[in-house]
């Protein structure tokens, strides 16, 4: 095979495919951005994965084309293919329909590597491998990609695994379950109701923005939008295109 692509088959000329035609590929969750899996590609298995809008591989050991999740299902939708800047590594972030490893974890990358640390499995409460998010958003970081790895592994008694089995209208009746319970804790004394009843109105939120493919870091970035530092120079929500403007009150007309 050339080492570089075919534009007429939609693969990109920019690609250095090495000595047996190959280029490794990352696969990473387009919403928890975790990791998800490390696989080859040669010109046909990228055509196909263009063209599909789905995941093909070339298998080095088998020495033939294999497309992910024919056999289980676990299929990724392709979000995005990149190339890095010297053309010999590819970034393909994916909507993954089940686990990406062959055992049946979310992730294939499980198994810590620091100095004097066993080999094995994810911890039990499935944050090994995880990715950090910066400051005092780690924990909602990390409790999202718990839920990724609960909405794509399916453990058998897992809450997370329920609210899943039973879709999206019931994900939603308990965000407004929890949302009531927040309002009823904020009109009692004291916070620590307040801040159990927030804690889990924020989960059963994580729990419905994976059910519609929203990743926190989309909500993070339009607060941002609306708050950060040129925050002052946009339109106010009531002046944006769409929005009600409502009447503004004097002290003197409330």
């Amino acid at each position: 095979m050339s080492g570089s692509g075919r534009p007429e088959t939609g693969v990109p000329a920019g690609i250095r495919w090495d000595e047996r035609g190959l280029v490794p590929a990352v696969v990473q969750d387009d919403l928890s951005k975790e990791v998800l899996m490390l696989a080859y590609m040669n010109e046909e298995a990228l055509r196909r994965s263009l063209e599909t809008g789905e995941t093909w591989f070339w298998s080095r050991s088998r020495g033939e084309l294999w497309h992910k999740g024919a056999t289980s299902g676990n299929t990724q939708r392709i979000v995005s293919i990149r190339y890095d800047c010297d053309g010999d590594a590819l970034l393909v972030r994916v909507r993954p329909n089940g686990p990406a490893c062959h055992t049946g974890t979310y992730s294939c990358f499980t198994h810590p590597a620091e100095a004097g640390a066993e080999g094995g499995s994810a911890e039990p409460d499935g944050t090994a491998g995880a990715e950090e998010v910066p400051d005092r958003y780690a924990p909602l970081g990390r409790l999202e990609e718990i839920i990724a790895r609960r909405h794509a592994e399916r453990p058998e008694g897992s809450y997370t695994t329920y609210l899943f089995e039973k879709g999206l209208d019931k994900i939603l009746k308990k965000v407004g379950e929890e949302t009531s319970e927040v309002i009823i804790a904020a009109k009692n004394p004291g916070t620590a109701e307040l801040r159990s009843e927030t804690a889990d109105l924020l989960y059963h939120l994580l729990v419905l923005m994976r059910e519609r493919g929203l990743s926190l870091d989309e909500v993070l970035g339009e607060l941002d939008r609306r708050h950060g530092p040129a925050a002052s120079d946009r339109p106010r929500p009531s002046d944006r295109p769409g929005k009600k403007r409502t009447e503004q009150k004097t002290p003197e007309s409330r």
